[in-house]
């Protein structure tokens, strides 16, 4: 175990798994120890996808002294890219993992894509098989192994709450992970990969990992696209978005700090300013969609502050 391990038992009565009070991973060993200590802790795992979330997450769990055994991936470019960086993993463009010596497969694919994976996935007995998901529920994928499989396999969810892109590398430890399984040594396993790389680990169920997507939507997803057209309008009026900068930075500091974003709100919706929204909307007339967007974000502001 890594730190101190918190559980309580929310009003639903989900166990929920919270690491605090970080110590290193192999305290105060000798270096025999030490090296037992690592041997005996590596897991052996396989990366099913070779899109952005099994690149960090195959990266990151090698720089944890875990080691990834194959990478799978469609196009063999895409496996062997990554497999380039890995230290011996095999890239695949076959889903026959019978012989495979990982105990644990990770599937880091499209949400569409899950139940076609699962139909053609040979997997060795008495694996682990989990998904990155933040919306596939746990049954979903259980009704799946149960159609297309015969041998005992472990089902999970290893969620991690993050955005991911190829060209910024992300720190494991700050990443939240969401954890999920109905089968309690497999769940051990899974949380234990997770403390491993994470501060944070999470025992979640797929009802609340849903909402939790939603939410992160929200606060990731659809803030990126509002920026997307922010630049969009400085651009069309060769303007730098360089100018805006210093007040998304603020912005995104003073609602991280506060008790709710909604307590740090400005702007003129939450002044109610009807003569400045009147003319912002004039001059987006005929930007349909941007018109749009702004007409609702307003009113939605001014019935939250009403």
């Amino acid at each position: 175990m890594i730190g101190s391990k918190n559980t309580s038992i929310d009003h639903k009565g989900c166990s929920f798994i919270t690491i605090t009070n970080i110590k290193p991973f192999f305290p105060d060993f000798c270096k025999h120890c030490f090296n037992e200590q690592i041997h005996s802790n590596i897991m052996k795992i396989s990366m099913i996808g070779a899109g952005n979330v099994a690149w960090h997450l195959s990266i990151g769990l090698e720089d944890h002294h875990h080691q990834v055994c194959e990478v799978f991936s469609r196009q063999l470019s895409k496996a062997q890219a990554l497999t380039s960086m890995l230290y011996q993993a095999e890239a695949k463009t076959d889903l026959d993992f019978s012989e495979s010596e990982a105990e644990i497969f990770i599937m880091a694919v499209a949400d569409d894509a899950i139940a076609e994976v699962c139909s053609m996935l040979v997997l060795p007995e008495n694996a682990i098989l989990v998904h990155t998901s933040g919306t596939k529920s746990l049954d979903d994928l259980q009704a799946l192994i149960s159609t297309y499989h015969d041998l005992p396999i472990s089902c999970g969810v290893f969620y991690p709450l993050m955005t991911f892109s190829r060209q910024k590398k992300i720190q494991l430890k700050d990443v939240p992970f969401c954890i999920e399984s109905d089968d309690e040594e497999a769940e051990q396993k899974l949380v234990k990969l997770a403390q491993s790389v994470s501060r944070t680990v999470y025992l979640v169920s797929s009802q609340e990992r849903r909402v939790l997507h939603i939410a992160a939507v929200f606060a990731c997803n659809f803030t990126n696209h509002l920026l997307a057209l922010s630049k969009e309008i400085t651009d069309s009026e060769d303007l730098e978005f360089n100018l805006l900068k210093p007040l998304i930075r603020e912005t995104f500091q003073k609602a991280l700090a506060a008790e709710h974003p909604a307590d740090v709100q400005t702007g003129p919706a939450v002044r109610k300013d009807k003569s400045t929204i009147n003319k912002h909307l004039v001059y987006l007339k005929d930007h349909k969609d941007m018109f749009e967007i702004y007409e609702v974000l307003s009113e939605s502001i001014q019935k939250w502050h009403s």
